[in-house]
C-alpha cells in the first residue's frame, strides 16, 4: 500500500529479497549499497498475526533485525514503518511520540519489538508510526475503504462508531517520510492526517464522496466477531508531522483512484 506511492529509488519485491533470511538480506542490500533503506516489508494482516504469532514475529521483528544488520554494515539510514497499534487504545487520551507503548495484540507487539531493535542497533534511523492507513487503489487496497466500496451493492453498511483513530493517506505518509529523509531527521515520528474519526464517520464520508444512496448504520465494536483487541488510537504528534485533514486526503484518494 505504501510502496504504491514511492516513485524513487530501487524497489525490491518478495522475489528479490526475503527479509526473514539474514544472509540473503545482507547480500542484496550490499549489492545495491543504498544511502537510505525504507523498510516496508511487514505482516499487516492483524487476524493472521493473532492466529500465528510466530509468523508475526518472524516477519515484523526478525525481518526488521535482518534489514537493520544490513543497514549497519553499509552505513545506510534506516526508515522503519511502525504503527499506532503499539499503544493500548486509551478511551480518553491521545498518544504522542513520548507516550508509553502498551501493545494489545501480536501485530502491535511484533512491530514494537521491531522499534526496539532499530533503536538498539542503529544511530541513524527514522521510526515512522503511521496512523490508520488508507490508499493503494482498487488493486492494492485491502483495508477499510475498499471493504466499504465493495458493499455498495447492499442496502446498508454497518460500521463501528465507538472507536476513533487518526487516519493517514499512504500517499501523504510517503511525502512526509521523503521530507524527513531529505532533512536528515533522526528519531521517532507520528505521521497522520489532521483530525480523527471512527469507522462510522469514515464510511459516511466515503458514501458521500462517491455519491451513493446507502444507509450507514452505527454499531458497537462488540457487534463484529474479531480476534483483535481494539481501542482509540488518536495521535497528537509532538514533532509536527500531521498532514492535511483526513477528509481532504480521502476525497483526493477516492476521486483520483476509485471514480
Amino acid at each position: 500500500m505504501i510502496g504504491h506511492y514511492i516513485d524513487f529509488g530501487i524497489k525490491t519485491t518478495r522475489k528479490d529479497l526475503d527479509v526473514t533470511d539474514l544472509n540473503e538480506t545482507v547480500k542484496v542490500i550490499k549489492k545495491y549499497k543504498p544511502k537510505a533503506i525504507i523498510h516496508l516489508a511487514a505482516e499487516t494482516d492483524m487476524d493472521k498475526c493473532e492466529r500465528d504469532p510466530g509468523h508475526a514475529y518472524l516477519v515484523n521483528s526478525i525481518g526488521t533485525y535482518n534489514v537493520a544488520v544490513a543497514a549497519k554494515k553499509i552505513g545506510a539510514k534506516f526508515i522503519y514503518i511502525s504503527t499506532m497499534g503499539i499503544f493500548g487504545g486509551s478511551p480518553t487520551n491521545a498518544y504522542s511520540e513520548t507516550s508509553e507503548p502498551n501493545p494489545q495484540n501480536y501485530n502491535g507487539h511484533s512491530k514494537y519489538v521491531g522499534e526496539l531493535i532499530v533503536k538498539g542497533m542503529l544511530d541513524d534511523y527514522i521510526i515512522a508510526r503511521a496512523g490508520w492507513m488508507f490508499g493503494g487503489g482498487p488493486l492494492k487496497d485491502k483495508k477499510f475503504v475498499a471493504k466499504v466500496i465493495k458493499q455498495f451493492n447492499l442496502k446498508e453498511i454497518k460500521a463501528v462508531n465507538n472507536i476513533s483513530n487518526s487516519p493517514i493517506y499512504a500517499k501523504d505518509l510517503v511525502t512526509a517520510i521523503k521530507k524527513l529523509i531529505e532533512e536528515n531527521k533522526i528519531g521517532t515520528f507520528h505521521i497522520t492526517n489532521t483530525g480523527n474519526c471512527s469507522c462510522y464517520e469514515l464510511a459516511l464520508e466515503i458514501v458521500k464522496i462517491m455519491g451513493k444512496k446507502i444507509k450507514v448504520i452505527p454499531v458497537s465494536s462488540d457487534y463484529f466477531d474479531s480476534l483483535i483487541k481494539r481501542g482509540n488510537l488518536i495521535s497528537v504528534p509532538n514533532n509536527g508531522q500531521s498532514a492535511r485533514h483526513w477528509k481532504e486526503a480521502l476525497k483526493e484518494y477516492l476521486e483520483m483512484e476509485w471514480k
